[in-house]
């Protein structure tokens, strides 16, 4: 894992901008640093060390006419290394990658499995090609630059080019969304690539194009047929992620996907991240999953987490607004496993793939009555029971859509300055971009998951955390071909009938593996406990609102029967606009 900048065009005025945007990515890249200058690019970039700890695997890598900096793992590097002629320096992915854009040109990202986000410049060619990950695993951010373009791994680099003025339209999409939806960011003129997306810039001009969309065809509707499946294809997939020379563990909670993980690797390093709070505490439970599979077992406590030091951390960590407050946890996560190890693995992308979240079910079970529809009109809607109602009385796209919200459209209005009010805008235009209406009801939520929240907050959260710590987090459960076998199955495979129960064909596959029971626990998480702070801390949340009122971003309501997530949101954003 590493960090990488750049900007090609007519060189800047400021010659050492890169080398500046560089050195704020150290966490990513502690073992080494490099940049690549010609008249018309720089190129950066901060390596850890994975593959090949020799200096063989310093970059930005040169071969001929290509300069690469790259960032990720291709977990079938040696196996394209077989079908490529070489000469080979070194036993890195990153060297491979070269030669296989060397054979392939800008069709390699085809080739590959794994994580990724790279830029390769043709100094002869005066060409730039970057790539990202299919699920968007890795991150990449780009800027147009009236000479050229700048990229990097995360925004704070292209902020050393000035900082622009915040997107208006930002705010309010943020108050959906509770993050910046892909392609924009907070910044005006900053963007994000979009997973599975290339993008060349030529002759001053910036074409982006999708390489890989996977099938939502239903292929598989027997269970027996679906789990056999399944079990051959995990018990290839996941260890193949395992590559590295240095530590690797799994972070190992309560739940299912994490012990499938360590499941399928020979007695792996697992790490745990216990709690001091009775009702949050997964350790006794991923303890009993440990001593199950005969794992290597590292459990460490945290007492109460703190609400400044939280809001200290995240507007710093992501760079721009996110509210997600179980970031926290995985910050503090990754904080206890490096000294242990270089490389984490994670079971992120088991919800989404699988029907796993409370969501999914609601969305099954629902059942809209005109009485439902009155009254959500008729109740505040800055209530619990305004926002629960107005939810209830939708269906379809505009149901799921407000479940996966943070603010219902109605809570938006009656939030926001006037002027961040735009009547005419689409305020789920992210979500419509990404609906399927030829697809399946249950098929159609896991689609949007995919496409937009996944990558944009579980993925977000999971880099930046891990790499804050200098720290690889791996999601094997998303390498694209469990995805594209997934999204194959029917449905009913995945979610029980009355819609209570999902994650059917783990739960089928996996009770006979753990501890007898392990699977009927309630699924707990480690989101901040919002509402308590502010029983003993109100003055937090009106400091917050005064700050936000003045600056004009939102009015005066009465907040106190907002939800805790939604309560984070503002506290980030006042956090965000005024650290």
């Amino acid at each position: 894992m590493c960090g990488i900048t750049g900007w090609v065009g007519d060189p800047p005025e400021d010659t050492t901008v890169v080398e500046r945007m560089t050195a704020l990515l150290h966490h990513r890249g502690p073992d080494d640093r490099g940049i690549y200058t010609s008249p018309s690019a720089q190129l950066g970039h901060t390596r850890l060390s994975i593959l090949d700890l020799s200096h063989a695997g310093h970059q930005p890598m040169i071969l001929g006419d290509q300069v690469l900096t790259y960032n990720g793992e291709i977990y079938n590097f040696r196996e394209l290394r077989n079908q490529l002629e070489g000469p080979f320096f070194s036993n890195t992915d990153t060297e491979v990658l070269l030669h296989l854009f060397g054979r392939y040109g800008d069709a390699c990202v085809s080739h590959l499995t794994g994580m990724f986000s790279f830029a390769i410049w043709d100094e002869r060619r005066r060409r730039l090609f970057a790539a990202r990950d299919r699920l968007g695993i890795k991150p990449f951010f780009y800027r147009k630059t009236p000479d050229g373009l700048a990229f990097a791994s995360e925004l704070k680099s292209l902020l050393e080019l000035g900082r622009p003025s915040i997107e208006e339209t930002a705010i309010s999409d943020y108050l959906t969304y509770r993050y910046i939806p892909t392609p924009n960011t907070v910044f005006s003129g900053i963007h994000k690539l979009p997973p599975a997306h290339t993008l060349v810039w030529e002759d001053g001009r910036t074409t982006i194009t999708p390489y890989w969309t996977p099938s939502a065809e239903v292929a598989i509707d027997d269970a027996g047929r679906a789990i056999e499946q399944l079990d051959e294809l995990l018990g290839r997939v996941i260890p193949e992620h395992n590559i590295a020379d240095v530590p690797v563990g799994v972070f190992l909670s309560g739940g299912i996907d994490s012990a499938m993980t360590a499941y399928y690797l020979e007695k792996p390093l697992t790490i745990t991240l216990g709690s001091e709070v009775p009702h949050r505490n997964e350790a006794p439970a991923a303890l009993r999953v440990a001593r199950h599979l005969g794992t290597r077992h590292i459990e460490h406590s945290t007492g109460a987490p703190s609400l400044d030091a939280a809001l200290d951390a995240m507007p710093r960590l992501f760079d721009e607004p996110l509210a997600d407050s179980g970031a926290w946890a995985t910050y503090t996560v990754s904080k206890i496993a490096r000294p242990h190890v270089t490389v984490a693995l994670t079971g992120e992308g088991g919800d989404e793939l699988f029907l796993g979240y409370k969501r999914h079910g609601l969305q099954a079970r629902q059942r809209l009555t005109t009485l439902t529809r009155i009254l959500a009109h008729l109740v505040p809607p800055l209530t619990d029971t305004g926002r629960s109602l107005e939810r209830r009385g939708l269906t379809g796209f505009e149901r799921y859509a407000e479940l996966s919200s943070s603010f219902t459209r109605r809570q938006k209005r009656a939030i926001l300055s006037p002027h961040l009010v735009n009547r005419g805008r689409d305020d789920l235009w992210y979500f419509r971009q990404h609906w399927r209406e030829d697809l399946a009801l249950l098929n159609q939520a896991r689609w949007l998951d995919l496409h937009t929240y996944l990558p944009d907050v579980l993925l977000n959260k999971v880099d930046r955390a891990g790499m804050a710590h200098s720290l690889e987090i791996r999601p094997p459960l998303l390498d694209h071909r469990l995805v594209e076998f997934a999204l194959s199955l029917h449905p009913d495979l995945l979610r029980s009938a009355d819609g209570e129960t999902g994650k059917l064909i783990l739960r089928s596959l996996l009770e006979p593996r753990l501890p007898a029971g392990h699977l009927d626990r309630p699924k707990i998480g480690f989101n901040l406990p919002i509402r308590r702070w502010l029983r003993s801390r109100p003055n937090i949340l009106r400091g917050a609102m005064d700050r936000l009122v003045e600056a004009d971003i939102v009015r005066k309501p009465q907040l106190m029967h907002l939800g805790g997530e939604q309560i984070w949101s503002l506290l980030v954003l006042d956090k965000f606009l005024h650290c």
